[in-house]
């Protein structure tokens, strides 16, 4: 099997190892002169100094400033309007409402600053309880420091189980067993002896050593590549889809404002009458609370996923992961377990399988915790097998003779010996090696083309001759749930890509495994991130299964070329290799025990192993993208409505439907209750959710022309049939509009009638709640409108409620005329159940 276990790792091609005055390759002697280490380690004082010229032993992450932060929360088209509103008033000296109007803009900063920043402290905390600890040399004694007080010229102690916490270079003593997957992706461990360098990320497997370091932080081995991760910059389209509704509504203000104005000037009005209309119309046209119910909706999101083991380091990736169509997984520790396991063993002559893996598991030792032993000493059926036998001698594995071997005495009391190791090195020892090499050799061809390691195994009884008792085949298998939750994934659209640096071999018999289909790339064969693939080449990167033999700037390549190409791709990872493409990716995913570098980069941090959690986050973040996008077709309609109404009012009747204070009531009542609809019960639907603003325009727009409608048909009871006074008429208008806009929501929540998803009980509590408070404030006045009084109040709610019904069938014609195939969709989705409800309970 081809394998990268003795190959160090790779940085971008052609680049130099990351370590000046070529450190990691200079005698060791020259390395601790320079270093200026001696035998008692750096004094604590030197080590402060140099933690400060060298800087903590981390991969950088690059942070934003809190203040501007803050202040990016004041900067966009939505921002804007709403601080030209507060310059308007303070114009128009309408004091009350720029006061009200300065505090919805500085409640929507503070909200969104602070959830993002929660959700930032969340990752920070997560980070600070997997951070890991270092053995060091200080002033003589051996300390614990925090890994990240590591500098280099500091002398360590790697022992069983340790993560490497830095480059260094081993000292003197046993060579040690290292677990490079963190940084290669193979799973199968590499041997390291005195002198060499070892890499930060890298676990000790085998054996114990002092080290030298002579790197840390952005110096190690993987620095440049991590710096991959600072040039991979997107462009969220939950962003994408604020702006263009924000821009959507801009536009038609503008035109509106545009209009009234310019009609304005023409009857002869004065400027400070059409300065107050302007401020009217623009209050009425923000979106005030968009940005915030976004946020809110997707931080409450964001704690519904951590209950589900994924902590969201960023915001914006609950709306990634619902629209994600293709997820490249790593195969190492994500789709498989991390652990080698014995396969069906080939025999040869009368050797039972039974007797050729007791044989393999006497030439393994526990002790030493090498994975290739604990995989054999696995195999054994009979864990008492090995009580009769006593080992009198054992020779470990090592690189030159690339076997293992141990005297044995049984039970009688006779003495064998037993051997594992490569089959071509067995086949040299054994003295049947001519009878039995064209089988031999058949069947780890055949353990090679299925993606195993194979292992001869042989035994010699007294001083006789070795025989060849058979072949043990290593996999690394897949994990329980893998099989299934990649079903699930193909059933709710999102097709899995296995990346691998393991051989092509077992990629695509791993594939097989887990029913991915067999069509694996050899990533040498790609181009990289300075490489533009041709029309055929992304091709087949799309309808790829997988990928093998891939290295950091495959990884980024892959991605990128499936973003190019119209797709929402989603990454898993755990190491320092896998960290550009989780930034680069639209959500990245740190898989359980990933290293610091994949924790930054990633969007989702995963604190269970394997995929089945991943699969939960999207259903939950579809959920999520579910109430957003309801929330905001509610509000584009909502804006239309009252713009529409009044523009028209104002040009027809030379009429002010509603005064300033009732447009900021209106404002305060309606969207701070709509906070509510972040808890509302929804469906996901089994396709990625992505935002067609077609359909949120299209859907909203045909609601925004039917309020006017029906607002014009009450405008025309009370001035014509009732005889209201233009005061009473106005707070009229103001209740119809509130009332209105709160059964909207009802309509907008649902693909389906308004009744097809029961709503949950906070949502309910709030329009009613806000809406007795609409509903008491027109009745009595309190100081702020007219009063209407309780009759014509009741008129207003059944007249509301009259024409909800009516909008109701409108609002599914518009969606058959727009989304004929997504309306036929809908009876596939699965609702979530009601707040407080067992999922296994009936809704």
């Amino acid at each position: 099997m081809e394998s990268h276990a003795d190959q160090p790792p790779r940085s971008d091609p052609g680049s130099k190892p990351v370590a000046e005055d070529n450190l990691q390759t200079l005698p060791l002697a020259e390395v601790e002169k320079k270093l200026g280490s001696s035998p008692d380690g750096l004094t604590e004082a030197e080590a402060q100094k140099r933690l400060a010229q060298y800087g903590p032993n981390e991969i950088a992450e690059k942070k934003t400033n809190e203040i501007l932060k803050f202040l990016s929360y004041f900067w966009g088209p939505i921002p804007w309007m709403i601080e030209a509103a507060v310059i308007l008033s303070a114009a128009a000296r309408h004091w009350p409402d720029f006061a009200i109007i300065l505090v919805l803009l500085l409640a929507n900063a503070v909200v969104g600053f602070w959830e993002e920043h929660e959700a930032g402290n969340a990752i920070a905390a997560l980070k600070a309880t997997l951070a890991i600890k270092a053995r060091v040399k200080r002033d003589g004694k051996w300390v614990d420091p925090a890994a990240r007080e590591l500098v280099p010229g500091d002398t360590i102690r790697l022992r069983l189980g340790d993560i490497v916490p830095a480059d260094a270079r081993l000292m003197d003593g046993d060579e040690i067993s290292l677990d490079q997957s963190a940084l290669t992706g193979e799973s199968l461990p590499a041997t390291r002896k005195s002198g060499d360098a070892v890499f930060s990320g890298s676990i000790v497997r085998r054996g114990e050593i002092d080290a030298l370091v002579y790197a840390t932080g952005g110096k190690t081995y993987f620095g440049k590549t991590a710096e991959l991760v600072e040039t991979a910059v997107t462009v969220s389209h939950f962003q994408k889809a604020v702006l263009k509704i924000g821009n959507y509504l801009i536009i038609l203000a503008l035109i509106l404002v545009a209009v009234i104005i310019g009609l304005g000037v023409y009857r002869g009005e004065p400027i400070l009458t059409l300065l107050q209309f302007a401020l009217v119309l623009t209050v009425a046209a923000i979106p005030v609370a968009m940005p915030t119910v976004l946020s809110v909706t997707m931080a409450v999101g964001a704690r519904l996923l951590a209950k589900k083991q994924a902590i969201v380091s960023k915001l914006v990736a609950i709306e990634e992961l619902a629209g994600v169509d293709v997820l490249c997984a790593d195969k190492t520790g994500t789709l498989t377990q991390n652990k080698l396991t014995l396969g069906e063993p080939f025999c040869l002559d009368a050797t039972t399988a039974d007797e050729l893996v007791l044989s393999g598991a006497l030439a393994s030792q526990a002790a030493n915790n090498d994975t290739i032993d604990l995989a054999v000493l696995g195999g054994l059926n009979d864990k008492q097998a090995l009580k009769p036998y006593q080992i009198t001698h054992f020779t470990p594995f090592d690189p030159v003779h690339k076997r293992t071997e141990a005297t044995v005495k049984g039970a009688d009391g006779k003495t064998f010996k037993v051997t594992k190791g490569a089959p071509q090195v067995i086949l040299a020892l054994a003295a049947n090696a001519a009878a039995v090499k064209s089988a031999v050799d058949k069947a780890v061809d055949d353990f090679a083309a299925r993606g195993f390691r194979a292992l001869g195994v042989a035994r010699a009884d007294g001083d006789g001759e070795w025989r060849l008792l058979g072949v043990l085949p290593l996999f690394d298998p897949p994990r329980v749930d893998a099989k299934s939750t990649i079903a699930t994934a193909a059933e709710m659209g999102v097709k899995i890509k296995m990346v691998t640096g393991d051989a092509l071999a077992i990629a695509r018999e791993m594939a097989k495994i887990l029913g991915m289909g067999a069509n694996i790339l050899d990533a040498n064969t790609l181009g990289d991130s300075k490489t533009e693939e041709s029309a055929a080449t992304a091709k087949s990167i799309e309808d790829a299964d997988g990928f093998a033999q891939v290295f950091p700037e495959h990884k980024f390549h892959i991605v990128d070329v499936l973003q190019k190409h119209g797709h929402i791709v989603g990454m898993t990872g755990d190491g320092v290799n896998d960290a550009p493409a989780l930034k680069k990716a639209d959500c990245g995913f740190a898989v359980s025990g990933a290293t610091d570098a994949a924790r930054a980069a990633a969007s989702i941090v995963l604190v269970a192993p394997g995929l089945s959690v991943i699969i939960d986050a999207i259903k939950e973040s579809r959920k999520i993208f579910q109430r957003m996008n309801s929330y905001a077709i509610y509000r584009i309609a909502e804006t239309l409505r009252v713009l529409l109404f009044m523009t028209l009012a104002i040009v027809i009747f030379n009429f002010y439907p509603l005064t300033a204070i009732m447009i900021v009531i209106l404002a305060l009542l309606n969207d701070g209750a709509i906070l509510s609809i972040a808890y509302d019960n929804v469906s996901y639907r089994n396709q990625p959710e992505t935002w067609d603003m077609r359909l949120v325009l299209g859907i909203a727009t045909v609601l925004g022309l039917v309020g006017p409608i029906a607002s014009f048909g009450l405008f025309y009871l009370g001035d014509r049939i009732f005889h209201l006074g233009h005061p009473q008429l106005q707070t009229m208008m103001y209740l119809m509009l509130s009332v209105a806009g709160h059964l909207t929501i009802f309509q907008t929540r649902t693909r389906g009638p308004w009744w097809s998803t029961r709503p949950a009980w906070i949502l309910l509590a709030a329009v009613f709640g806000t809406q007795a408070v609409a509903t008491l404030i027109s009745v009595y006045g309190a100081w702020l409108v007219t009063p209407l009084g309780w009759k014509y109040t009741g008129i207003v709610w059944v007249y509301a409620f009259a024409w909800f019904l009516v909008t109701d069938p409108v609002k599914l014609l518009a969606y058959r005329i727009l989304a004929p195939s997504k309306v036929a969709s809908a009876p596939n989705d699965r609702p979530a159940p009601p707040l407080g409800i067992a999922a296994s309970e009936p809704a």
